[in-house]
């Protein structure tokens, strides 16, 4: 029998390990939250962990060859439903889920936001390539944009109206995600840039070269991904002052990726477009003196 002080202690442990998993993975979401009172800040950490979880799932190396693909689907639906009984109440032994149940429960995150995540990462073990935009959308549904809907009830907006700028937020950050680590997907076998979109510019992420059909196609996919951010900037004026702070700080350094990018000259292969640490620690700082000013604009 667990006692209450054997309780605390596993979920103090569990906390410290969501927060040490989004430093080490997340670091443009660690440096975000650190502008969040204590309190809601490792609700953002649980949230993260799980999808970090479920991400290295499918994320492995091998994970989806035709030997591994249904222990890899196995592996998955356990998780899946460890996380369903540990949000139902069940006792765990593992901190990391404990704190996971606990954060969704204590805010109230809607079950079905979990159902949509989790069905989006099972397909990323049978699809590799998405047609349309609209195709990449429908995917996106549950690994981008219902992430946004899963941290509002962290955030607390003030008023209504936050859904879609929520939505559109992850949507941007996967978008951005998918821009620069096009050379990683195409190692796990994925490209997640629109088939439409290869054709229309003739460029060929297989050949990993820059070459002027690249340039075209990645300034359309980057134009499109600022739009996704400017659509999110609406909602920042919604969310209490410590809540706009950290989506203001994270909405800013993520969107700096694309800047990062462009100064690769879309080269996209021989490494990772990165925002520097101590960039991020400075605006952190800066933003927590001055506000999240206005959206996208705060320099450091």
């Amino acid at each position: 029998m667990t006692t209450a002080a054997g309780a605390d202690a596993l979920l103090g442990e569990g906390y410290r390990r969501c927060a040490r998993i989004t430093r080490e993975h997340g670091t443009t979401y660690y440096w975000g939250t650190l502008l969040l009172p204590p309190e809601r800040r490792r609700h953002v950490y649980a949230v993260y962990a799980l999808c970090r979880l479920a991400d290295d799932i499918v994320d492995a190396a091998g994970a989806t060859t035709a030997d591994r693909a249904a222990a890899t689907a196995h592996r998955l639906r356990g998780l899946q439903d460890d996380f369903g009984e540990v949000v139902a109440g069940a006792p765990t032994t593992d901190p990391v889920l404990a704190a996971i149940g606990h954060s969704v429960r204590e805010c109230a995150i809607p079950d079905e936001c979990f159902d949509r995540f989790f069905g989006a990462m099972a397909l990323d073990l049978t699809q590799s390539t998405y047609e349309t935009w609209d195709d990449l959308l429908a995917y996106m549904d549950g690994s981008a944009a219902v992430i946004g809907e899963m941290m509002l009830p962290v955030l607390r907006p003030r008023a209504a109206g936050a859904i879609a700028p929520a939505r559109s937020l992850g949507l941007a950050f996967q978008l951005t995600n998918f821009l620069r680590d096009v050379g990683e997907d195409l190692d796990r076998g994925r490209v997640y840039v629109p088939q439409e979109d290869l054709r229309r510019f003739g460029a060929d992420p297989h050949a990993r070269t820059v070459t002027p059909q690249w340039r075209e196609l990645m300034r359309f996919e980057l134009e499109r991904n600022r739009a996704l951010y400017d659509e999110a900037d609406a909602g920042i004026p919604l969310l209490p002052g410590a809540s706009a702070r950290c989506v203001g700080a994270a909405r800013t350094l993520y969107s700096r990726i694309l800047e990062r990018i462009e100064a690769r000259d879309y080269d996209v292969w021989s490494g990772r477009a990165r925002v520097p640490t101590w960039r991020k620690a400075a605006l952190s700082a800066r933003v927590l003196v001055l506000g999240p000013g206005r959206p996208g604009e705060v320099t450091a």
